[in-house]
């Protein structure tokens, strides 16, 4: 797969279209659903300079467990409602945080986070995990990555469960 990554000039949605046919035939196939979200959150954290930390959370009984992920270490579980990603659980929606340290209950797995974004995925009509992106800048996450993410949360859905 060739990793797009972005260039001065190069808008967000232009990199978000590209990614989607490429983690759709990343992950085609592959019985190895650590490793194919393991590539997944390999490809999101290079393809933007903004991506400090890119990961996945995962639904085990009444928290979510760290998954894969790329950028520096990660909390280990999270209970639902806790921090942007159980919130995000709970209330089935994605979640922009422009700025972290305005979220109430905001969990600070690092002090370098600024802003993050959080999307479920959904297996059928339950969340099976989230994605979750953080930046070091404020206000990094937009409606572009809303949808981008929404359509890749769909594509990887297999991967949970």
């Amino acid at each position: 797969m060739n990793i797009p990554t972005q260039k001065s000039g190069d808008s967000k949605a232009q990199i978000y279209e590209q990614l989607i046919p490429g983690i759709e035939s990343l992950i085609k196939g592959v019985d190895n659903h650590v490793g194919a979200l393991a590539n997944v959150s390999a490809v999101l954290h290079s393809s933007f300079r903004y991506y400090f930390w890119c990961g996945f959370y995962i639904v085990k009984g009444d928290s979510l467990e760290l998954g894969p992920f790329q950028g520096e270490m990660a909390c280990y579980t999270i209970k639902k409602g806790c921090g942007v990603c159980g919130k995000a659980w709970e209330e089935r929606r994605t979640i922009v945080v422009p700025d972290v340290l305005q979220f109430p209950g905001h969990i600070a797995c690092s002090s370098k986070s600024r802003s993050e974004i959080v999307v479920p995925v959904f297996k059928g009509v339950e969340v099976a995990g989230v994605i979750d992106v953080d930046s070091e800048a404020y206000n990094s996450f937009d409606d572009v990555d809303k949808v981008g993410l929404e359509k890749i949360a769909r594509i990887i859905s297999p991967l949970f469960g």
